[in-house]
């Protein structure tokens, strides 16, 4: 090998983290502050919990008694008190299309039971295009204790209750868990209402929604619901909003015109994506009259629920759209993730053709200037498209998330092949613009902006630090930020190349151009090769054997056809062969297109997960180690993830990983997310995150796991399964 063919790996090296340094460096450290993954915060007193408030994230919480004390034979309302701090905000029981609803598990002495929260009516609280359902400042969640007709008088009755809940801004949610205590004392007689609260829980119990004397039908035409409504209590009411009981029931997000009639009144929603036909909507009808609850059969609308005047929303959103802040801490993220992108396995096969397209501009600034910015144009205009067919899809109801495109069998197969068609293509079997001779010289302006979109291509699957964080945000934006922060995410991707392209300082340090160039395209079909390889196993993964024969047989019938096309060019004059005729380079190409398709249509065999002793993730699976008293790992993955096969080859399958499991009990779980699947894409969306990988490690007895980096290390992960086996132990 040339000395300036060994030049090129450590010049790169070394000019991606200079200028990753040099990034970071400029970043100002107040910038980062608060945008990190957080995890949860639990508080947990010594048994017995003691009474009083308890302080977390933003929230303090207490149990408060609406009354003095409680009488033997009689049902007592302890409420769940929360004071939350400006901008932060809790949720109701449906909260909408993020979050979490507030739980209590009791602790009680016997005989006592507790009732489910009593929900008051909950704000409206728009993120963006997201619509969530909370309360903010000081709230009350009551509950009904009943106390038993053989509780002494003199007693105090000490209550227990562990609250998990979500505490979140426009920006960041932390799960909260809270041990809470109350002593109720037990004596005769009417108590009076305890002060300061006993007066709030009062107003909150009247005010909160209760069945009616309401009769509700739903009627489906297409995708438009018309719930209709009809009872005396709706008369004269010029205000109203429903809150449907079941999360994804309805699009939370939509407007809900209503009308008024003579004998109630009717809405207009959109059904969501988790809409079931057959079964009863409920929820809460807000009204400006008053608040219940319903169940609305399906079925025809009711006679006198419309004809008359249009109605107001019974309330306005509490909470602002998507914050400045939040849009230009994804941003700057994204633009950080990008840069840190093309250092993650997945990009390698390409980084030395930008390299080599590079030395090929050594001497002619202009040319250099020119490829640089149409690689970055090659590199934005891919990753927009991928991030409007995202946005468009999940706009549509689709769980997908980043690298969705590799989760369709029919692209995996065509990446695969297009990798083959750049392999041929560098290794001299035919001429096309992607070469590096044709990148120094005729096209260099159109090979660069290819070697762009080949760029993405390639990077699609992967994920880096900084990149979850920004995905995931982008993804609660409005369309145009959304778009700006993966604009953000190409330009970082493409930094590294554009700032040498256009440096003459930098441009001179590269190798002069060269016959080694021939050589090293030669070299470089090597890893074009093996990143067609890795797309077939990947296609084999999500098809079976038949399928794969047949993407082996448009392998065959593609290479036919790039070799008799090459053929062709090397005549002189083109053409002139009559042994090569135009048609046959046609007829094979288009053969491979054919059997593509058919491999493609081809479903795979269900298999489960085996490695390290592994079973399939599902919530389900989760719940049940967790009851056992199991640590439980969770590794979301998917074969088309090269960080997620990385690591797993160098930390989860390794001996301190094994041993660890075995140390603590812990369960393995794994969920394949190479072929689409809507429970692994929640779970993503849950914890803020748009890909794979995900690392999950749960403790039982708390309602958060502990989320593990993207990029692993086995001391990493045995030391979070020996933290939440100890957890577990000291909770016992």
């Amino acid at each position: 090998m040339s000395p300036c063919l060994r030049r090129l790996p450590a010049f790169l090296s070394s000019l991606l983290t200079a200028l990753l340094g040099a990034l970071i460096a400029a970043v100002p450290m107040a910038a980062l502050a608060g945008v990190a993954p957080s995890l949860p915060t639990s508080m947990t007193a010594a048994s017995p919990v003691a009474p009083g408030p308890r302080e977390a994230a933003n929230l303090t919480a207490e149990l408060v008694a609406m009354n003095r004390w409680a009488t033997p034979g009689s049902t007592a309302v302890v409420a769940l008190r929360q004071q939350i701090a400006p901008g932060w905000h809790t949720y109701w029981r449906n909260p909408g299309d993020s979050g979490g609803p507030t739980s209590l598990n009791w602790t009680l002495p016997s005989g006592v039971t507790a009732s489910d929260i009593i929900w008051p009516l909950p704000e409206r609280q728009n993120l963006g295009p997201l619509l969530n359902y909370g309360y903010s400042g000081e709230v009350w969640l009551p509950v009904l204790i009943a106390i038993p007709a053989a509780a002494p008088p003199g007693r105090t009755l000490r209550i227990q209750a562990r609250a998990d809940l979500f505490v979140c801004s426009d920006e960041l949610c932390i799960p909260v868990s809270l041990d809470l205590a109350l002593d109720l004392p037990v004596a005769e007689g009417t108590a009076p209402e305890a002060l300061p609260h006993g007066p709030r829980i009062t107003r909150v119990l009247a005010g909160a929604p209760r069945p009616g004397p309401l009769e509700a039908r739903l009627t489906r035409a297409g995708e438009t619901l018309t719930l209709s409504v009809a009872g005396g209590p709706l008369a004269g009411a010029k205000a109203v909003w429903f809150y449907p009981f079941v999360q994804g029931a309805l699009d939370h997000a939509a407007s809900q015109p209503a009308v008024a009639g003579p004998q109630g009144l009717s809405l207009t929603l959109k059904p969501g994506r988790r809409f079931d036909p057959a079964v009863p909507l409920e929820g809460v009808l807000a009204t400006d009259a008053g608040a219940w609850q319903i169940r609305a059969e399906p079925g025809p609308a009711l006679a006198g629920s419309a004809g008359g005047p249009a109605l107001r929303p019974q309330e306005t959103a509490t909470v602002p759209p998507a914050s400045p802040g939040l849009i230009l801490k994804a941003t700057l993220f994204a633009l950080l993730g990008g840069l840190i992108l093309n250092l993650m396995p997945c990009v390698f096969p390409v980084l030395a053709m930008k390299a080599a397209a590079l030395a090929g501009g050594t001497h002619a600034p202009a040319e250099a200037r020119r490829d640089g910015l149409a690689y970055t144009l090659g590199v934005l205009v891919s990753f927009l498209a991928l991030a409007g067919a995202l946005l468009a899809l999940r706009a549509g109801g689709e769980a997908i998330g980043w690298g969705f495109q590799l989760q369709v069998p029919a692209v995996t197969a065509t990446l695969a092949l297009v990798m083959l068609a750049v392999g041929l293509n560098l290794s001299g079997l035919y001429r096309s613009g992607s070469g590096l001779q044709a990148l120094g010289g005729r096209v260099r302006g159109g090979g660069a902006f290819l070697t762009g979109v080949l760029a993405v291509i390639v990077a699609a699957p992967c994920t880096a630090p900084f990149m979850a964080f920004a995905l995931g945000a982008a993804l609660t934006l409005p369309a145009v930020a959304a778009l700006a922060v993966f604009a953000a995410l190409g330009i970082g991707f493409a930094l590294p190349f554009l700032a040498v392209s256009l440096s003459p300082a930098l441009l001179r340090r590269l190798p002069r151009p060269g016959p080694w160039m021939l050589n090293l395209q030669r070299l470089l079909a090597l890893p074009m090769y093996a990143t067609a390889l890795w797309l077939a196993w990947v296609f084999s993964r999500q098809s079976a054997l038949a399928g794969v024969g047949l993407l082996a047989l448009a392998a065959l019938a593609l290479t036919v056809a790039l070799v008799l096309w090459g053929r062709r060019q090397t005549l002189d004059p083109p053409g002139t062969d009559r042994s090569v005729p135009l048609a046959a380079p046609l007829v094979a190409a288009l053969s491979a297109l054919v059997l593509t398709g058919l491999a493609a249509r081809i479903a795979p065999p269900q298999v489960e997960a085996a490695a390290l002793d592994a079973r399939a993730w599902s919530p389900a699976a989760v719940e049940a180690a967790l009851a056992a008293g199991r640590p439980v790992l969770v590794n979301l993955t998917a074969d088309w993830c090269v960080t997620c096969k990385f690591n797993e080859a160098t930390a989860l399958e390794t001996a301190p990983v094994r041993a660890a499991l075995d140390r603590t009990g812990a369960a393995y779980l794994v969920g394949d997310w190479t072929r689409r699947d809507a429970a692994i894409a929640a779970e993503l969306e849950r914890h803020s995150r748009s890909g794979v990988p995900l690392y999950l490690v749960h403790t039982p007895g708390r309602t958060e796991p502990e989320l593990l980096p993207q990029l692993l290390t086995p001391a990493i992960v045995a030391r979070a399964l020996d933290r939440a086996a100890a957890d577990a132990s000291s909770a016992r």
